[in-house]
């Protein structure tokens, strides 16, 4: 559904600028999948907005990661998301579950 909606325009995408990163070094080490070089590509061609960790992302980001004793590679994603005020989808049971910063 959310693929549909980004196809026809309707929904952007936004991420943290490591998303690339993060993207290309899980497929590096789960050993399932080579062709990087593409998916770099494909990752470009998506168009994601990528934000970089300041202002006050930066602080919700640090507030999010000591309050729910995440990461701040995962809770950038959450703190984007509520400084975006954007709905935030994620696969990481452990983000999931402690989302919210409150």
């Amino acid at each position: 559904m959310l693929r549909d909606f980004y196809r026809e325009g309707l929904v952007d995408l936004i991420a943290p600028s490591l998303l690339p990163y993060e993207v290309l070094n899980a497929l590096k080490y789960s050993g399932v999948f080579g062709g990087f070089k593409e998916i770099a590509n494909i990752l470009e061609w998506l168009h994601i907005t990528l934000y970089d960790m300041e202002g006050d992302y930066s602080a919700t980001t640090v507030m999010v990661a000591m309050r729910k004793g995440l990461t701040v590679y995962d809770a950038s994603y959450v703190a984007l998301a509520i400084d975006k005020k954007a709905t935030l989808y994620t696969a990481d049971g452990k983000t999931v579950s402690r989302k919210s910063p409150t």
